[in-house]
């Protein structure tokens, strides 16, 4: 489970439409610059997609964990997509990717990245945590599953 913090409801996206892996970024940085006045949507897209060069974020089941170290922010931010249709996000299983969480971590963070992306990883490793995500009819409603089944309070 993760901290409560990470993620809030406006920072959550239902049935979202995006043609490509490169799209998908781009929502995930408009929503993730959301956490603050100082974060650029550009910046933050620029960042995830640095790091998806370096290798997928695809962990297969239809999940991407995209995600990147940034300055000027104090902790993690989370964002979530569920997207009505799959695109090819290079995942590991070459399967289309309709779930995904954004995570930004500070520049400086190391232990608390990894233990974030591990226990993000595991949670989505959970097939009836996933169904529940993809059966989601809005934001509310993966709000409420983020609340009881991943998130706990800090």
């Amino acid at each position: 489970m993760v901290p409560a913090e990470l993620i809030v409801p406006s920072r959550l996206l239902s049935r979202c439409e995006a043609a490509s892996k490169k799209r998908l970024l781009e929502t995930l940085g408009s929503l993730l610059s959301q956490a603050s006045a100082d974060l650029s949507e550009t910046a933050v897209f620029d960042r995830l997609l640095e790091r998806e060069r370096l290798g997928s974020t695809g962990l297969g089941w239809g999940v991407a964990l995209p995600h990147a170290r940034l300055s000027g922010i104090e902790g993690p931010i989370g964002a979530f997509v569920q997207l009505r249709d799959g695109v090819d996000f290079d995942a590991i299983d070459d399967k289309p990717v309709d779930l995904a969480f954004g995570l930004l971590v500070p520049e400086a963070t190391d232990e608390q990245h990894l233990r974030l992306l591990a226990t993000l990883a595991q949670a989505f490793d959970d097939e009836s945590i996933r169904d529940a995500l993809r059966k989601a009819g809005s934001a509310d409603d993966l709000a409420e599953i983020f609340a009881q089944r991943i998130l706990v309070d800090a």
